[in-house]
């Protein structure tokens, strides 16, 4: 099993930065091979796709709403994924969740672990 925790989330203005956390813990001699994520799900909506990185941290995806904005990293020798916001709207407001796949198949993800999440909350 891996247990991911988000940290990081909390009250800011808009146009502020924020950067999250996904620390992992558990089997984490697996975990620097897994794909890792952001999704967010805001009141009323569904979860969605933010960003994905790769095992090697070369290869990044993001959703359109966040691309030139948003930016995810990560360290494999802190087992710990990032997420860099920049140029917060209310639009971002959300809650922020991180999940690995275990495949570790960049093309097709199928993330099987989650966090519990971390609100982000931009005010106008």
């Amino acid at each position: 099993q891996v247990q991911l925790v988000e940290s990081g989330g909390g009250l800011v203005q808009a146009g502020d930065s924020l950067r999250l956390s996904c620390a992992a813990s558990g089997r984490t001699f697996s975990v620097s091979h897994f794909v890792m994520g952001w999704f967010r799900q805001a009141p009323g909506k569904e979860r969605e796709f933010v960003a994905a990185i790769n095992w090697s941290g070369l290869r990044t995806t993001y959703a359109d709403a966040v691309k030139g904005r948003f930016t995810i990293s990560r360290d494999n020798a802190k087992i710990t994924v990032y997420l860099q916001m920049n140029s917060l709207t209310p639009e971002d407001t959300a809650v922020y969740y991180c999940a690995a796949d275990s495949s570790g198949n960049y093309g097709n993800p199928k993330y099987d672990f989650w966090g519990q999440g971390t609100q982000v909350t931009v005010s106008s």
